[in-house]
């Protein structure tokens, strides 16, 4: 079996409703998985755009949400989860606005392309604080047991 991750807000490549950018309410999209390895212990999101500032010139990757140690039964996440309300044991990383929780999408241009990945990990991540995305992956590395991508995009205004 092969991990999934699937959104019923948006298909993969397609176009990410405004509802859960900063031109709608911010809210996080509803996401569901399956096929998570048995020998999972946990799992990790991460949320990001390698389109920033500029789809023409990208710069940098912009990182949305980081969440980790989320439980290896879980098999998603409501649309709008508030920090209190996900899995327990669910730990939460630092995006690039400095806080943990999702930031929705608001390029300043272009359309952008907004990647929701999933990974099976055969640990738990312990020993982190606040990290960031790649301190989260640092400490993924030899530990991937398997990994799902959905892609959304979104420009503004359209």
């Amino acid at each position: 079996m092969t991990l999934k991750l699937t959104s019923t807000a948006f298909t993969d490549g397609g176009a990410i409703p405004p509802t859960y950018t900063c031109e709608g309410d911010d809210i996080s999209p509803p996401l569901a998985w399956s096929g998570v390895p048995a020998e999972t212990q946990s799992l990790v999101l991460i949320v990001d755009d390698p389109d920033a500032p500029d789809p023409a010139k990208p710069q940098r990757v912009w990182v949305h949400w980081v969440l980790y140690n989320l439980p290896a039964d879980a098999s998603g996440l409501a649309e709008a989860v508030a920090e209190e309300a996900l899995p327990k044991g669910t730990e939460g990383g630092l995006n690039d606005w400095g806080r943990t929780g999702y930031g929705g999408p608001c390029p300043p241009i272009g359309r952008h392309r907004y990647f929701h990945k999933l990974y099976a990990l055969d640990v738990r991540l312990e020993g982190l604080a606040s990290p960031r995305k790649s301190q989260v992956e640092a400490a993924m590395e030899g530990h991937v047991l398997a990994q799902a991508t959905l892609m959304g995009t979104y420009i503004k205004g359209a």
